[in-house]
């Protein structure tokens, strides 16, 4: 549980990453077509999905010195979520990510990454931001694997933080096409000596531990290590919860979904969001399921994720019902 925080606690949530300019197809890249143009990352869908629910948010990373930068600064400040920590970068491009539908069921990612200003994140870009202090600090796995200095910011960030009593929330994230399995089994092991809270998938759970090892195994040797909550996500069957108390299920909210990408970090946001409200295990994640929810629902990595008003909304109306 989140105590109440310290008055030198700037934020409720600080998130470490790259935010990258994600240009979508609506069919094959190959034949052309139009593009629109978006803001994705992981971390920033985080902090944007908890801004929405008025909690106060931070993203840091580096951007590019260019128009393409400051479009991601803007999208960000425009959700309320804190930008000031950023690095301007002149020397190196913006992230950019590449998103086709191929069938109704499945989405290609390309990435364009590699020497971008976001890739060349370091520890002198996080440390003001982490001397200020936040109550909950959400990584990914998906920063480690960009470069080595963005690796040892990630590391330092998560050490730090948890010394100063700031619960440290490490998302497994999993990208194949950034690094191998082996390589972020050998970065994100160590990471989890630092975390509170650890979210994965039920193929990514073995990431933080042994080869093929058995949910169970790893959920005993993540406690002996500190960590207080393992989050499974099963995706259209819910979530499966770890805790010192025992196991939880919750399932997931029944909706249509048009869009998979993102689900994940809503899942995070709202799971956060519950914890940071004081709620128990259960409503935590019920909520968590619930964002998740909207997400799959909507187009977009955070463009369809709720406010605070709307988390009731499935609930309370059947689906395809028309609020007049």
């Amino acid at each position: 549980m989140v105590s109440d925080p310290p008055a030198n606690r700037a934020v409720d949530l600080l998130t470490v990453g790259e935010s990258l300019v994600s240009l979508r197809a609506a069919g094959p890249l190959a034949v052309g077509g139009a593009l629109t143009m978006h803001v994705a990352g992981a971390e920033s869908n985080v902090a944007i999905g908890l801004a929405r629910l008025g909690h106060r948010t931070a993203w840091v990373g580096r951007v590019s010195d260019d128009e393409l930068g400051e479009y991601v600064l803007r999208q960000l400040r425009a959700e309320g979520v804190r930008v000031d920590g950023v690095t301007t970068d002149p020397e190196r491009p913006a992230g950019l990510m590449f998103l086709e539908r191929r069938t109704a069921d499945l989405t290609r990612v390309r990435y364009h990454r590699a020497g971008s200003a976001g890739s060349a994140l370091g520890v002198e870009d996080v440390r003001a931001p982490i001397a200020e202090g936040a109550r909950v600090l959400h990584l990914t796995g998906i920063t480690p694997a960009l470069s080595d200095s963005a690796r040892e910011a990630v590391t330092w960030a998560a050490e730090t933080a948890s010394r100063s009593g700031t619960l440290v929330c490490l998302d497994v994230n999993y990208r194949a096409r950034l690094w191998t399995r082996e390589e972020a089994r050998a970065a994100l092991t160590p990471l989890t000596t630092y975390a509170s809270l650890v979210i994965a998938s039920a193929d990514e759970l073995d990431l933080v531990d042994e080869p093929g090892a058995a949910e169970s195994t790893v959920v005993a040797r993540l406690a002996a290590r500190g960590v207080d909550t393992v989050l499974v996500k099963l995706g259209a069957d819910g979530v499966r919860a770890h805790t010192r108390e025992g196991v939880r299920h919750v399932a997931a909210v029944p909706v249509t979904a048009v869009d998979t990408v993102g689900a994940g970090d809503a899942f995070s946001a709202g799971y956060l969001s519950g914890l940071l409200d004081g709620l128990d295990l259960d409503d935590r994640l019920r909520r968590a399921v619930t964002v998740g929810a909207f997400a799959v629902s909507s187009h977009g990595d955070w463009e369809g994720l709720p406010r605070r008003a709307d988390l009731s909304l499935l609930d309370e109306h059947e689906t395809g019902s028309t609020i007049r």
